[in-house]
């Protein structure tokens, strides 16, 4: 599977909406993998993964009513069935935490960038692969709740949820600015 990493890099650009098909179990794998393969100092391996497909994603989506239900208690019927639908969005969502460990050498910080440069191995190579992406966050991604429902461990930092499926429409590719954010010494 050759490609031609800066093309995928620089051409690369979210999904705003996304379909079936979605990668399949083997496709999954390749993903995870290439996640599991972003650089880690001391192999720490601080990641984790919950994979959520068909009627699981709806664990989500119930996670992410209950967290609105806590936040607001009047909220109303219409707003949680929008916040269960949110999970719905994909044919495949990919939670993804950072589970870092005190270490003498390899700080909290460290453990948690090598977690957020495998979603980037794993957005790319979903990009290659010819499946669109989103990365979410939001309230979700800093609940308990919605860590519990999930199977993640109450130290563990919910980094985001990686929604895929064939892009059905993307955003504009972004223009990748170096000027005013770059110091040449």
């Amino acid at each position: 599977m050759a490609t031609d990493v800066l093309s995928v890099i620089l051409n690369r650009s979210s999904a705003t909406r996304l379909a079936e098909p979605a990668p399949d179990r083997a496709q999954l794998e390749i993903l995870l993998r290439a996640a599991a393969r972003a650089p880690d100092h001391g192999r720490l391996a601080p990641w984790r993964f919950a994979v959520l497909q068909g009627e699981s994603r709806r664990i989500l989506g119930d996670a992410m009513a209950e967290l609105t239900r806590e936040r607001t208690p009047e909220v109303g019927a219409e707003v949680l069935d929008a916040e269960r639908r949110k999970a719905l969005r994909a044919p495949v969502i990919v939670a993804v935490a950072a589970a870092t460990r005190p270490h003498p050498k390899i700080p909290e910080v460290e453990q948690v960038a090598a977690v957020a440069a495998g979603i980037e191995n794993l957005i790319l190579a979903a990009a290659e692969l010819g499946f669109g992406t989103m990365w979410k966050t939001g309230p979700a991604a800093y609940s308990p709740i919605v860590k519990r429902a999930l199977g993640f461990d109450a130290a563990d930092q919910l980094l985001g949820f990686i929604y895929l499926g064939t892009a059905a429409a993307f955003a504009p590719v972004r223009t990748a600015e170096i000027d005013g954010v770059t110091r040449w010494l």
